[in-house]
């Protein structure tokens, strides 16, 4: 059974890019282009990982993983941070509010598989 991961970007081209990548290794993929989408879109259904970038409008993806761990369903859903950002103190606010993982753009496709796979394992 392939594990299905959810892509969070305001960035359709970005969506694009992770999704092509993760498709190519044999993953299902859920896209939302913000936190609240991404919250509709979630609702109810079990993913393995959210990918999520941290500048987006309506909901950012701290408020968003923060969000995530507070619900029952996605408390124990690894998150990795996909962005710009890469401040300490981003990046610190992240791992307090939960993130396992913090990659910061523009990524090699390898990578970004390399850290997929120990987190959905």
């Amino acid at each position: 059974m392939s594990k299905t991961i959810c892509i969070v970007d305001d960035s359709s081209s970005m969506r694009q890019l992770v999704r092509m990548t993760l498709k190519d290794a044999g993953y299902d993929i859920v896209e939302a282009f913000d936190g609240e989408d991404a919250l509709s879109k979630l609702n109810g259904k079990r993913v393995n990982l959210v990918i999520s970038d941290v500048n987006m409008p309506r909901m950012d993806g701290i408020t968003l993983l923060k969000t995530l761990k507070q619900d029952r369903n996605h408390r124990f859903t690894p998150v990795l941070m996909l962005t710009t950002e890469s401040e300490q103190s981003k990046k610190a606010e992240g791992q307090a509010a939960g993130a396992k993982a913090w990659m910061v753009k523009p990524f090699q496709p390898e990578q970004l598989l390399s850290a997929v796979q120990k987190l959905t394992m």
